[in-house]
C-alpha cells in the first residue's frame, strides 16, 4: 500500500507540476486569463465536491475493479480513473496559474472525495468479489480471471 501511494502522489505531483508549467506559458502569452475561470456553468462541478463526486468515484472505482479482477479492457480501468481524478488535479494547476485561490482548496477537496471514493469502492468490491467467490466456490484461474471449480 505504501508504494501504491507514493506512486499515486508522485504521479499527481509531477502531472499538477507539468500542467501548472503549462498554463503559466500559456497565461505569459496571453493565451489564457484569470477571468476564464469566473464564470463557466458546465464546469463548475469541478470546484463544487458534493455527494455526487463521491458517487461517481464510488461507481468509477466499481467499475475499475471489476474490469481489472475480469481482466478486461484495462483501458476502461484508466478512463473511469481519468474521469474522476484529471478534472480536478488540472484545475488545481490552472487555478494556481491564474491565482485563483479559492479554486485550489476546493480542488484539493474534490480530488480527496474522488480518490477516496476510488478507494473506498475499490476495497468493498474485492471484499464483496473474495466472499462470492468463497462462498459459490468461485476460484481465480491464472489468468486472474474468476472459474468455477
Amino acid at each position: 500500500m505504501g508504494r501504491a501511494a507514493r506512486t499515486l502522489l508522485v504521479g499527481f505531483a509531477v502531472a499538477v507540476a507539468v500542467t501548472l508549467a503549462c498554463a503559466a506559458l500559456s497565461r505569459v502569452f496571453g493565451w489564457i486569463e484569470p477571468t476564464m475561470l469566473d464564470d463557466r456553468p458546465l464546469t463548475s462541478f469541478i470546484i463544487h465536491p458534493d455527494r455526487w463526486s463521491f458517487i461517481v468515484a464510488v461507481l468509477a472505482g466499481v467499475a475499475g475493479i471489476l474490469s481489472m479482477t475480469a481482466r478486461k479492457s484495462q483501458a476502461l480501468v484508466g478512463v473511469f480513473i481519468s474521469v474522476t481524478t484529471v478534472p480536478a488535479a488540472g484545475n488545481i494547476a490552472v487555478a494556481i496559474a491564474l491565482a485563483h485561490w479559492d479554486e485550489v482548496g476546493a480542488s484539493l477537496i474534490q480530488l480527496g472525495v474522488n480518490l477516496a471514493g476510488l478507494v473506498v469502492a475499490g476495497i468493498g468490491t474485492l471484499l464483496v468479489q473474495r466472499f462470492l467467490w468463497s462462498r459459490f466456490e468461485l476460484g481465480l484461474n491464472t489468468s486472474g480471471a474468476p472459474r468455477v471449480r
